[in-house]
């Protein structure tokens, strides 16, 4: 199973009056890491939009465990947990540099073409698609 890990700084603009990690920021940062899961893999989201092929968020989930503050490290780890031809779910899990959960969280999105019309990831790319179900 491969699971990857980025890094972040946690930012001033990230951050709300009482100095944590606003929770709206948690899906941008899983979206960051998800972003770079792809291209770990050899395939950027640029390089797959580019072939006509999108995909969009269908649910997502997240459950905060403890505060992130400015400038805090955060370690995001991202790993697919299911996978079918047409969608996709990743799981995720935010640490401090202390190694302590910040967050868990889970997002599903389904492969579609320009669009929104769901299509076959096999039949699309299928190297993507091998790729993917090995990292499973």
């Amino acid at each position: 199973m491969l699971e990857t890990k980025t890094e972040l700084i946690v930012r001033y603009a990230e951050t709300d009056k009482m100095g944590i990690a606003h929770h709206s920021n948690y899906a941008v940062w899983f979206e960051f890491a998800r972003t770079e899961f792809f291209k770990k893999l050899g395939f950027s989201y640029l390089s797959i939009e580019e072939k006509g092929i999108l995909l969009p968020l269908t649910d997502l989930k997240c459950s905060y465990k403890k505060p992130a503050g400015y400038e805090d490290e955060i370690i995001i780890k991202v790993r697919i947990i299911k996978m079918t031809c047409v969608r996709i779910a990743f799981s995720y899990e935010i640490y401090d540099h202390f190694s302590d959960l910040i967050a868990i969280g889970e997002t599903a999105h389904a492969w579609t073409d320009q669009n929104l019309k769901p299509l076959n990831i096999e039949k699309k790319i299928s190297d993507l698609y091998q790729l993917l179900k090995e990292a499973i």
